[in-house]
């Protein structure tokens, strides 16, 4: 089986935090093994013009292994995604992954108005391409733009968040757990945090091992402060470890 886990570090802790968007904020993340360092996580998001006319903000996130960890796995993966600020929809998705051998190009547009997407699957070595047309639900939103939707949402231990999501060419309809509040430690002092799994479908990102749990501040900006990502050997984290314009200081 493919092993993609920096794929899931990239989608799920950046795109949680998607607040104020037009303040440029940077969020970085340290990514471990048990307690050996294995590369960094990072997202930045700024506004864009799509289209020529629609105010949009682009979500860019790269995840990359370290020259240590590069000579066992190596990780470049890069996704954006384009996101209409007034009418918070999708309308353009990218993945472009390098994990391994492993060499991945996906791209979906989306046409909410007309609830359709086209879907491009590449073959790198082959240097071809398909195309796929599908209907898509109202809302529809793709992995980053969807955990908009959630952070947006009252969030309430015990109950559960849905999203309708398209990507990779399926849709489904995305549950995160909300489990708990619990205070951890982070680069801003102890604070409350809600603790989420995201119930991950199909190939969307790749067929989930463990679970996923995901720590953000219990507030109305729902920064993603860790990562817990169980797999068959042992743990995978993401902690922040640098963040700018954000409302909280460093301590």
């Amino acid at each position: 089986m493919r092993n993609k886990i920096f794929i899931i570090f990239t989608i799920i802790i950046f795109s949680t935090y998607l607040f104020s968007f037009e303040d440029n904020e940077s969020l970085i993340f340290k990514i471990k093994y048990g307690f050996v360092s294995a590369g960094t996580a990072s997202l930045k998001v700024g506004n864009y013009s799509f289209r020529d006319s629609i105010s949009c903000l682009k979500i860019s996130s790269l995840t990359r292994t370290n020259s240590v960890f590069d000579k066992i796995f190596k990780v470049r993966d890069n996704i954006e995604s384009i996101w209409d600020k007034e009418k918070k929809i999708s309308y353009r998705f990218t993945k472009k992954l390098r994990e391994g051998t492993y060499r991945q190009k996906r791209v979906h547009y989306y046409y909410p108005e007309s609830n359709l997407s086209v879907y491009y699957k590449y073959n790198l070595k082959k240097n071809t391409k398909t195309e796929k047309k599908m209907n898509i639900l109202n809302d529809t939103q793709d992995i980053l733009s969807a955990f908009y939707k959630i952070r947006s949402m009252d969030l309430v231990v015990g109950k559960s968040v849905f999203v309708n999501v398209t990507a990779d060419g399926r849709n489904y309809s995305a549950e995160v757990k909300i489990h708990k509040i619990e205070k951890v430690e982070t680069i801003f002092g102890k604070i409350n945090c809600f603790v989420i799994e995201p119930i991950l479908k199909g190939e969307a990102i790749f067929k989930q091992t463990g679970k996923i749990r995901i720590w953000l501040t219990a507030d109305e900006y729902k920064i993603p402060v860790k990562l817990q990502s169980k797999i068959i050997f042992g743990s995978f984290y993401a902690i922040l470890s640098d963040a700018k314009n954000v409302p909280y200081k460093k301590k």
